[in-house]
């Protein structure tokens, strides 16, 4: 599956939400998400519109890992 290329920060963090994870702090533009799901996994989302698509790409790539999913595995489960 494709990554969307125009994804916001603020849309992505919505999209995490619904699977657990919870905004934990704020630094300016970057928002940090906590989930205590799979050992409490925290990423860091700069909130821009859009996101850069290698910075998205890490972040999916980091969130996918620490649930132990491929990316397209997880990917179709966060854009279903």
């Amino acid at each position: 599956m494709r990554i969307p290329r125009d994804l916001s920060g603020a849309e992505l963090i919505a999209r995490l939400a619904c699977l657990g994870y919870a905004v934990t702090r704020q630094t300016g533009s970057h928002v940090r998400l906590t989930s205590p799901a799979p050992g409490e996994h925290h990423v860091t989302i700069p909130n821009h519109d859009p996101l850069r698509i290698g910075t998205l790409s890490s972040v999916l790539n980091s969130v996918a890992n620490a649930h132990g999913l491929t990316r397209d595995e997880f990917l179709a489960r966060l854009f279903e």
